[in-house]
């Protein structure tokens, strides 16, 4: 009796399920940024998860992780069971991009590709790194989305509330 195997089709020329990422798109990097500025001044950290293989597309925040000034503290157990799931990612709110003995520690053991953001959270502060935590290149692919009149959120405006002096009781009948 044959095995029943299940099989995902891929375009020709993309990586397997689990490969080592080579890019990562352009709304994951600005997705972490975003997520970094708005931490700082503490760290920051969350999962990278690749999907398509080869391309990381996915930013995960894992419940529980704590975070402060020099520190963020994953809970890995709390990773969903997902061959997807491909690194980390975390800022550095002094602007250093090099992985201190902590992440190198977190490097060695878990993961394929790390990213370490610094300030000031632009498009070219963050380094890529291998699980030996030497510098690797990872290239940005998709383009930033431009605000347009139909995507861009309206500015909050609050309103002038006018109201009136309470009726005298001679007015009211």
């Amino acid at each position: 009796m044959p095995i029943f195997r299940p099989h995902r089709s891929y375009p020709a020329g993309a990586g397997r399920l689990g490969s080592t990422p080579t890019a990562i798109t352009r709304r994951c990097l600005d997705s972490a940024l975003a997520c970094a500025a708005s931490s700082f001044p503490n760290e920051f950290g969350g999962i990278l998860r690749a999907d398509p293989p080869g391309v990381i597309s996915d930013l995960l925040l894992l419940p529980g992780t704590t975070s402060g000034r020099r520190h963020a503290n994953f809970q890995l157990q709390m990773l969903p069971v997902d061959l997807g799931v491909a690194g980390t990612v975390h800022s550095h709110p002094s602007g250093a991009l090099n992985p201190s003995e902590a992440d190198l520690t977190l490097f060695r053991h878990w993961g394929r590709r790390h990213l370490i953001l610094g300030r000031p959270f632009t498009a070219g502060s963050w380094r890529a790194y291998d699980g030996n935590g030497r510098e690797v290149a990872l290239a940005v692919v998709g383009t930033a989305r431009a605000a347009t009149p139909e995507t861009q959120l309206p500015t909050y405006r609050p309103r002038t509330v006018h109201r009136g002096a309470p009726p005298l009781e001679s007015d009211v009948e």
